[in-house]
């Protein structure tokens, strides 16, 4: 399956699910939610998929956890905030550098309208 209809299946079950819910909820229940939803549409999903750092010359392993990550081909990293802010993003980014995947969606159930809460980040890593 390609990036493009990963992401657009992710997108579509986003927002299914904020419709049916609404902004408000815990990040761990959309997550957890989301994850059904998306292994139901027959995609592969990992979630709090521990990421290990290089530092010095060592692994530091599970330096961090990835909200889920499809296929090994993009990373989804959830908010339930009122406003994400800038670092927001660039902490979704940095996640794909240290996990060496190409494209992640920054999605905040937080927003009334939740089409304002995604945002889709590139990463220029080419393996």
């Amino acid at each position: 399956m390609e990036v493009n209809e990963i992401t657009g299946i992710v997108v579509d079950r986003c927002i299914a699910i904020h419709k049916e819910l609404g902004p408000g909820l815990l990040e761990s229940v959309y997550q957890r939610i989301l994850a059904y939803e998306l292994r139901k549409a027959g995609l592969s999903v990992e979630t709090e998929v521990p990421i290990s750092v290089e530092w010095d010359g060592r692994v530091i392993d599970e330096s961090f956890r990835a909200d889920i990550i499809f296929a090994g081909k993009v990373l989804l990293e959830l908010k339930s905030v009122e406003d994400t802010l800038p670092v927001h993003q660039k902490q979704t980014l940095t996640y794909l550098k240290l996990s060496k995947i190409q494209i992640g969606l920054l999605i905040n159930f937080g927003e009334p309208l939740l089409k304002h809460g995604i945002h889709r980040i590139a990463n220029d890593f080419h393996p």
